[in-house]
């Protein structure tokens, strides 16, 4: 029987090994990006070569074709012989090999030769002869390969490449693939998530300031510049996240992560969405242009160091929530309330704090002691939950503060209506917390709160006791 010569990148895996140790790399040393250019000026053998020195691929946790391997065990038990022929580097290769146990043997890149296209075929055919193997790939690259192959095993290729195998005439199995339609990619943009930057409109209203088209309209650019630049977050934070993101039961299900959307897609993605989100920003002021800079900065940070650092990641996220209100009072040029600033400050860190519970809830409910790319602990859950409480009921105490202040009496003909704020905003507090004590709580509980009827009811109510003050 004829060996089976399988494929790696797009075949065994819904992924590409090279952006992987690229993304891994650079998540652990940002400053290789400089390198990047002499590298590949050095040939792809030389990149991947360089790139595997610096990455460590927890292999375990690759988005495997478990249909294909299926099929891969049952030709073994057959006596067939299997072999493991790739262009990512050899080191990740054999890793994966001894992961799977199912390979007979290994052919890989190292750095000298990049084994794709010609030279996987010139390899092939030197060592099991002109079609004395079959082979398992993907890609158009791989015609090449197949054109010397005795079938071709074809796993989630296209149609234009289907119907060109067709024509060789030599197929035997097509392995459909996972999903990756549009949905998949929408999903990458994470548009529920826009509905955090309605915190953009929160200073005009707070100051009852005049509403105009004018200022609807650079409102609603600024709504979509920072929409644009939190998805090009969204986007990058998915591609710095995958290892831990595919340890999660929930998070693994994520299109970069379970490799139905391609992480090239991502790496054109993240940089495209900013520059528009800049140029739409460039179109409301400068002002609003340095903030929203500020924002990515800030996210940037949180992506590659501060969400690891323990209590910082949450101060962090509640400054990136009331970074919009800020950016928001800079677009139409109205003056930020202190007391608006302190209540955000307070009401978001609680929030944060939520984030992380619901994850360490999570993690205590599967029995795992550790946040996994994070720094906490399960065992910190309960002191976590304290912090958290406590700055909840901080917001409501400026809340209550702020309704004795010259500012209430100024804005407000019915002041003595907004204190039925305060025990509503106090028991959607205690609300959420009780979600997160019995493990109903999302990982994002501003998600949770667009889908709990409860916390919709408060908000609604909520914006009613400030229609009926004014």
């Amino acid at each position: 029987m004829k060996p089976i010569a399988v494929d790696l990148d797009g075949s065994l895996i819904y992924t590409d090994i090279l952006y992987e140790t690229f993304l891994n790399a650079f998540s652990k040393n940002p400053f290789i990006i400089f390198y990047l250019p002499f590298w590949i000026l050095g040939g792809k053998a030389n990149l991947k070569s360089k790139l595997a020195e610096f990455a460590t691929i927890e292999v375990s946790s690759l988005p495997f074709n478990f249909e294909l391997i299926n099929w891969l065990k049952q030709q073994k038990n057959l006596g067939r012989k299997l072999v493991l022929c790739t262009a990512s580097h050899h080191s990740v290769a054999r890793d994966v090999a001894t992961h799977l146990d199912l390979f007979d043997e290994v052919m890989a890149s190292n750095g000298s030769i990049n084994l794709s296209g010609k030279n996987k075929a010139s390899a092939l055919v030197e060592k099991f002869g002109h079609q004395g193997f079959d082979y398992v790939g993907n890609s158009q690259v791989d015609l090449l390969v197949w054109s010397k192959s005795h079938k071709s095993i074809v796993v989630n290729g296209s149609i234009d490449l289907v119907n060109k195998l067709k024509k060789m005439g030599n197929i035997e199995l097509i392995f459909s693939g996972i999903d990756s339609g549009f949905k998949e990619w929408i999903k990458a943009f994470r548009l529920h998530q826009w509905i955090k930057n309605l915190l953009i409109f929160i200073p005009v209203l707070a100051a009852h300031a005049l509403i105009t088209i004018d200022n609807v309209t650079v409102l609603l650019l600024a709504f979509l510049s920072f929409s644009l630049c939190a998805s090009s977050v969204y986007i990058s934070n998915d591609l710095l996240d995958l290892e831990s993101d595919r340890r999660h039961l929930r998070k693994r299900n994520r299109p970069f992560a379970s490799g139905s959307v391609p992480i090239l897609i991502g790496l054109i993605l993240a940089p495209l969405l900013l520059i528009i989100s800049l140029i739409i920003a460039s179109l409301v002021n400068k002002t609003f242009l340095y903030w929203l800079i500020i924002y990515f900065l800030i996210t940037g940070a949180y992506s590659l160091w501060l969400k690891r650092v323990v209590l910082v990641d949450c101060f962090t996220l509640a400054q990136l929530y009331t970074l919009r209100i800020i950016a928001g009072a800079a677009a139409v040029d109205v003056p930020l309330s202190f007391w608006l600033l302190a209540f955000s400050i307070f009401l978001f860190l609680s929030l944060a704090f939520i984030k992380r519970c619901a994850e360490l809830h999570f993690h205590s409910s599967n029995k795992i002691e550790f946040a996994y790319g994070r720094g906490y602990l399960v065992s910190d859950l309960s002191f976590i939950q304290q912090l958290g409480i406590s700055s909840g009921f901080l917001a409501v105490l400026v809340l209550a503060l702020y309704l004795n202040s010259d500012n209430v009496v100024r804005l407000y003909e019915n002041p003595e209506f907004i204190w039925l704020a305060v025990p509503l905003i106090l028991f959607w507090i205690s609300w959420m917390w009780l979600q997160v004590h019995r493990g109903k709580m999302h990982d994002d509980p501003i998600v949770f709160a667009i889908k709990d009827k409860v916390s919709i009811f408060v908000g609604l109510f909520f914006i009613l006791i400030f229609i009926i003050a004014s």
